[in-house]
């Protein structure tokens, strides 16, 4: 059974920095697409990057490239955010996500394995 659990968010001052952590289990990572994606209140599930397990491809959403960077370990079944230069509109709820195929997109209709979400706030 797959599960996804996130952790590392918090709270942070604007220009402030970040890294989120997904762990994964019940499957091995070497062939999936993993993501992450966040809600903000009131707000649609958005798409932020992802990444191929098998040859580290990625795709970010244009409203955080050159700001985060999706990685991930295949030894440790793990999926990172690190999040620099962030906004207040960078608050939401952040969501890993995993699909057994190898092909990028942030859609997340795409994608059938979700965490609980982790909460990140930036205010100052």
């Amino acid at each position: 059974q797959v599960q996804l659990a996130e952790s590392g968010g918090g709270l942070v001052q604007p220009g402030g920095s970040l890294r989120l952590s997904c762990a994964a289990s019940g499957f091995v990572l070497n062939y999936y697409t993993l993501a992450w994606f966040r809600q903000a209140p009131g707000k649609e599930r958005e798409g932020v990057a992802c990444i191929t397990t098998s040859d580290g491809s990625t795709l970010y959403a244009d409203s955080v490239k050159g700001r985060f960077t999706i990685s991930r370990d295949n030894a440790k079944n793990t999926l990172y955010l690190q999040m620099k230069d962030l906004k207040p509109e960078d608050t939401a709820v952040y969501y890993c996500a995993a699909h057994d195929w190898a092909r990028l997109s942030i859609s997340s209709a795409d994608y059938p394995f979700w965490g609980q979400g982790t909460q990140v706030a930036v205010s100052s």
